[in-house]
């Protein structure tokens, strides 16, 4: 009998894997966490085969954690950080150079050489031109692969997200494929049409032929062959829209904020593509049985990663976890702000230029003050996103749920409540990234009935209610908005 759907996300700081049961409680979760590398300033690259290695070992230790074997497992659903780029030998299954992640900015010049073009890309894409999206670190790779043109002669050449690598790996290079989510993060994809556009992959000299195939979210991916026991992979979604979906947001309005290594707020817009003019994103938020549904998103490029910095660069503490305890060690009301522009600014300033900055500082100030600063920087950013999505969609946000690692912090998800003046609804489940990518999977193979279903299985752990009155969260806010200003205005030459 199958018992459980195997659910594998693979983030920027760490791959998880987590089994979901007929009832979609989680039986046991397993976890890796990943290093980044940073060869220069604002770059930020990965190992793709540590990913491929994070993802066999989770695997296993969720099986053996769990007590269960591959026969009970129905089916596998995939989620993953998007953007992030890998290029690898279609005939050997080798990488050709370290992913290019998300976060990196070194395609920057690339992208200002397209300047012109901005007008076209928005209009066909939803996106912004920015190093974020992964049509200018594919140009990028195709640029500093030595042999690259020989390989793409020979049809050996192959570049893809996150999806596509782990899918072409898991099934020992039988399948080339990507979901509609991913696709839409590239800047290669027409999102009227649903299809790669063959105008973009020309404005980037970028072969079509080197792209992975498009597929729904629930489609067949092939099976993973990596085991004794063959396993369908029936559920592939970008991490975000996952989260989405993790969060039973199928209807339009509906909305969710996840506090990961950035942090990400999307709005099911139904299928109605909503465009914006203030610097959020449209894109895909899912794709079942031919039927896509869109969002609007709005992105926070340094969240949960602020406090990783303060752990890693400064250490000040020894786990993310203990920022909360470490910032209660001082009264609230510092007047300091973190800015934390490590690789620019996303919504809705998409300032690439832009670096971290701490305003406010005293003969008096201390770490503790600081680390404080950067948890409410995390709320603050979230908030400039938010704001944008009511004023441009006319639509007011009764509550806010959320995920993510960062939402584990009951000192920010409070803060949060209080800057926006609404509930912030934890779930019960914080897999809610996994648990996207397994409901699809399940809904692939018939193991979940119906999206009802997975609505009314959901479930809440706790609401954080506003308790700051409006005078002081518009004085907190209005520093904020000076902090970030400032920041704007010193550039490094």
């Amino acid at each position: 009998m199958k018992n459980y759907i195997l659910a594998l996300d693979q983030g920027t700081t760490s791959t998880r894997a987590l089994l979901l049961d007929e009832e979609c409680t989680v039986h046991s979760l397993a976890q890796r966490e990943l290093e980044c590398f940073y060869p220069h300033p604002g770059w930020v690259e990965q190992d793709a085969n540590s990913l491929f290695v994070s993802t066999i070992d989770v695997i296993n230790e969720l099986l053996i954690k769990g007590n269960v074997s591959w026969e009970q497992i129905a089916a596998i659903g995939l989620s993953n950080q998007r953007e992030t780029t890998i290029a690898w030998d279609k005939r050997t299954g080798q990488t050709l150079a370290p992913a290019i992640v998300w976060q990196s900015m070194q395609t920057k010049e690339i992208c200002d050489s397209y300047a012109p073009y901005s007008p076209l890309l928005s209009e066909k894409t939803g996106l912004r031109l920015n190093p974020y999206f992964s049509a200018s670190k594919i140009r990028f790779l195709l640029d500093h692969i030595p042999n690259a043109k020989e390989l793409i002669d020979k049809g050996a050449l192959a570049v893809g997200t996150v999806d596509s690598w782990l899918i072409y790996k898991l099934t020992k290079g039988k399948v080339f494929a990507t979901d509609h989510t991913n696709a839409s993060r590239t800047m290669l994809y027409n999102l009227k049409e649903g299809t790669w556009d063959q105008e973009l992959c020309d404005l980037f000299k970028i072969p079509m032929s080197i792209l992975p195939t498009i597929k729904n979210n629930n489609d067949f991916y092939g099976e993973a062959a990596f085991f004794d026991v063959r396993t369908p992979i029936h559920g592939v979604i970008g991490d975000q829209q996952s989260a989405l979906f993790g969060q039973g947001c199928f209807n339009p309005g509906e909305s969710k904020n996840t506090y990961g290594t950035g942090c990400f707020m999307l709005m099911n817009t139904g299928e109605k593509i909503a465009r914006s003019k203030g610097g959020l994103l449209s894109t895909v938020a899912s794709s079942l049985d031919g039927k896509r549904q869109f969002a609007l998103e709005g992105s926070v490029f340094v969240g949960g990663a602020v406090v990783q910095w303060l752990r890693d660069q400064m250490r000040w503490f020894k786990e993310s976890k203990d920022s909360e305890e470490y910032a209660l060690r001082r009264e609230d009301g510092s007047g300091i702000y973190f800015v934390p522009a490590f690789v620019g600014l996303g919504t809705p300033y998409w300032d690439d230029e832009a670096r971290g900055a701490i305003f406010g500082l005293t003969r008096g100030s201390d770490r503790h003050q600081i680390v404080r600063a950067a948890l409410e920087a995390i709320a603050y950013q979230s908030k400039d996103v938010i704001d944008l999505m009511i004023e441009e969609t006319g639509l007011k946000i009764p509550s806010l749920k959320v995920d993510g690692g960062a939402s584990s912090n009951s000192l920010l998800m409070q803060f949060q409540s209080d800057i926006l003046g609404v509930d912030v609804v934890l779930p019960h489940n914080r897999e809610t990234t996994a648990m996207g990518a397994g409901f699809l999977a399940g809904l692939g193979v018939g193991f979940y009935p119906s999206l009802s279903y997975l609505a009314d299985s959901l479930k809440v752990e706790r609401i954080f209610h506003p308790s700051m009155e409006e005078n002081e969260r518009n004085k907190r806010y209005k520093g904020w908005k000076k902090a970030v200003e400032a920041t704007r205005v010193f550039k490094v030459d």
